[in-house]
């Protein structure tokens, strides 16, 4: 049977496992995949204040404009209407020699250029703005009508005010530096960018203030959930109070589920050292004290399973600390399955490329496994048989290898899948022939989340269950790691 594609669709009725809290998790996890793609909460807060910044720098040139910008514009137009009229009047009570001494000290000090309007001349009019119309409107006003406002005259730019003398025409060229100014839009074009940079860096800055210790309390937070109480502490000294508090608060409260959880194993740890010792006698004086050979047999078994229980709350109480290693996963599932050959209730068919490698530890993933199989020969029985087929395949996509452990049982009711992962869980009828604690996909979810991955369950559409496990690809095995360490 091929592999099918590592990506599972939203079609199936599947449990995800980030191991966790049992069927929590998958919850969660459901939650994530609905939950629809936003901006985080940094960029909000930096549209925000940037927005906030540039509406107040706007504002305020707008209020510049109003209160400052305009009416000095048009006291410069005023300005030029009075040097118009004083070129005027001079030109008029001068005669004709001093009138070109007059015109030649124009140009040379004032920068003013009177020149002779003649009938081909060719102008723009000084109007391409509101602002423009305005200060020509201002100096026709002032030096009446007929008056010419001209921002170029034959191709040559500048301010030029056409006026007459005694039915002459004239134009008078003046610097356009005297409005450029203020008119000039490059200058505060330069200026509105420069602001709205700052703004934007000052927005970034304050974003970034507000945030950090948010992000650091969801890391904090993210490791905690993981299971680790102690590498990630936050900041006890810092500056905010209300920061300060929060990090103590977040500290303690890590330190105390930090000791539970030692608590916790230990007690377990007691709890099952204190049970083999006595279930040791009550074996060995069951074999030698018992005569009936079949009441022995069933009273062995039951003492068997007792240990056995005993051997899943540890696996389940075990820290999830792991080192991950390069592993190759066919030879970690034919390791998995050898123990399963000796007997005639179990048949296994392993479809999984040997170059496939993830990142894992080799123990976990061997118990993974392990659980997954002895799963399937519990509950996985193809209907009419007595044996349990098992077909195991995996594939590789977007940097994860999906494993496939696919049963050809009766499967599980689909409201049943997303509990099975919760602890001490019990399925239907059908899949809980035998005893046992509950716990075995539950380890089984908490393992595959220790190694960074997660775990589904879902209805095979060819009939029986299929559990999906997810883990990180590995690019190359570390040189001088054993991939296959000894079985603790």
């Amino acid at each position: 049977m091929s592999a099918a594609a590592p990506v599972p669709d939203s079609r199936r009725s599947s449990a995800a496992a980030r191991a966790g809290q049992g069927g929590d998790s998958s919850a969660d996890a459901a939650r994530s995949a609905r939950r629809p793609l936003g901006f985080s909460l940094f960029w909000r807060t930096f549209i925000l204040l940037a927005l906030l910044l540039l509406g107040s720098s706007i504002g305020w040139y707008q209020m510049f404009r109003t209160l400052e910008y305009e009416p000095r514009v048009l006291g410069n137009a005023r300005q030029v209407a009075s040097l118009v009229n004083l070129s005027r009047a001079a030109l008029v009570h001068s005669d004709a020699i001093a009138r070109v001494s007059l015109i030649k000290t124009l140009a040379d000090q004032e920068k003013v250029r009177i020149a002779t309007h003649e009938p081909g001349d060719k102008f723009d009019l000084f109007n391409q703005t509101e602002l423009e119309r305005r200060m020509s409107a201002e100096i026709v006003a002032r030096l009446g009508p007929g008056t010419v406002v001209a921002s170029r005259v034959n191709d040559e730019p500048g301010l030029w005010v056409g006026f007459a003398i005694e039915g002459d025409s004239y134009w008078l060229l003046t610097d356009r530096s005297r409005i450029g100014a203020l008119l000039g839009g490059s200058a505060w074009l330069v200026w509105l960018a420069m602001l709205g940079a700052l703004s934007l860096v000052g927005a970034a800055l304050l974003a970034g203030f507000i945030n950090r210790p948010l992000r650091q309390l969801s890391i904090a937070a993210a490791h905690v959930r993981e299971g680790d109480f102690e590498r990630w502490r936050l900041d006890e000294s810092a500056r905010s109070s209300e920061i300060r508090a929060v990090n103590v608060g977040f500290n303690r409260m890590a330190e105390q589920l930090s000791k539970i959880e030692q608590d916790r194993a230990e007690m377990l740890a007691g709890i099952s050292h204190d049970l083999r010792t006595p279930l040791a006698r009550l074996r060995l004086e069951t074999e030698m004290s018992v005569p009936d050979t079949e009441a022995r047999d069933h009273m062995v078994a039951d003492i068997g399973q007792v240990d056995t229980i005993i051997d899943k709350f540890l696996d389940y109480a075990r820290p999830g600390h792991l080192e991950l290693h390069a592993l190759p996963l066919a030879d970690i599932a034919a390791a998995a399955a050898q123990p399963f050959t000796l007997g005639d209730d179990l048949q296994v068919q392993i479809d999984i490329a040997p170059e496939l490698r993830v990142m894992g530890d080799d123990v976990e993933l061997s118990r993974v496994l392990a659980n997954l199989l002895e799963n399937a020969r519990r509950y996985g029985k193809t209907e009419g048989s007595a044996v349990a087929h098992v077909h195991m395949t995996a594939a590789a996509r977007d940097a994860w290898v999906t494993l496939r452990v696919r049963d050809h049982g009766p499967g599980v009711a689909p409201q049943l899948l997303p509990s099975l992962t919760r602890p001490f869980f019990r399925g239907d009828r059908a899949r809980t022939a035998a005893t046992g604690a509950g716990l075995g996909l539950a380890i089984v979810a908490k393992m595959v989340q220790n190694m960074g991955g997660f775990l589904e369950l879902e209805n095979s559409p060819d009939g029986g269950l299929m559990a999906i496990v997810r883990l990180r690809q590995a690019d190359e095995p570390k040189a001088g790691v054993s991939l296959l360490k000894k079985r603790r």
